[in-house]
């Protein structure tokens, strides 16, 4: 694995840490890293079999720095917001929306990655990963719901972050759709990046 991949994540390791102290709402905080703690020990074995590019793990650590944040505060109260949703006169903080967009957003180039090893052609990968993206989004939409139920329900509010939105879900997905098709937007670069994968020159 690069030495440039290992500082990045030594960095959101550090990230990470400082948003582990004194969380707002401990129970919450667990809830929302679970994810983490499964995903992130994959991501780096798959990495060092893989060898994704610097850009795309820079893309889904700032993200995953971002989810830290607001596991953090919990999405709903995150204060570092407030002034944003002050200056534009939302009726609820949207760090929340934000992040589901940058989903879409940042976690696309990593996904794309995962299938240039795939006897498909570049269209067909970025259709794949497009529907990747709206998939992961729903199913987490659906599992922080079943979590929530199942195992703190008196956290509901706090871990779903609705904020009396009763189409807060349907928001979140739309928004990571959006993040996803702006990347499609940029067809040209994502089959560039297919070419050199392919050729094995990255």
């Amino acid at each position: 694995m690069p030495t440039s991949h290992k500082i990045i994540y030594g960095m959101y390791l550090i990230v990470w840490g400082i948003m582990a102290i004194n969380p707002k709402y401990p129970q919450d905080w667990l809830l929302e890293n679970v994810l983490i703690f499964i995903f992130f020990p994959f991501i780096v074995w798959m990495d060092a079999q893989h060898r994704y590019t610097l850009l795309s793990i820079i893309f889904l650590l700032l993200f995953a720095s971002l989810h830290s944040l607001g596991a953090h505060y919990t999405y709903a109260e995150m204060e570092h917001f407030d002034l944003i949703t002050q200056l534009f006169g939302f009726e609820r903080n949207h760090f929340d929306r934000l992040v589901h967009f940058l989903f879409g957003l940042l976690v696309f180039r990593m996904l794309f990655e995962m299938l240039s090893n795939a006897a498909m052609t570049v269209k067909a990968a970025l259709l794949f990963t497009f529907t990747m993206i709206v998939f992961i989004s729903t199913l987490y939409e659906q599992l922080e719901w079943l979590v929530a139920v199942l195992f703190h329900p008196e956290l509901g509010m706090a871990f779903l972050g609705t904020q009396g939105d009763v189409w807060d879900a349907h928001k979140d997905t739309g928004l990571a759709m959006m993040g996803a098709f702006i990347n499609i937007v940029f067809y040209k670069s994502y089959a560039v990046l297919w070419q050199l994968r392919h050729s094995k020159t990255l």
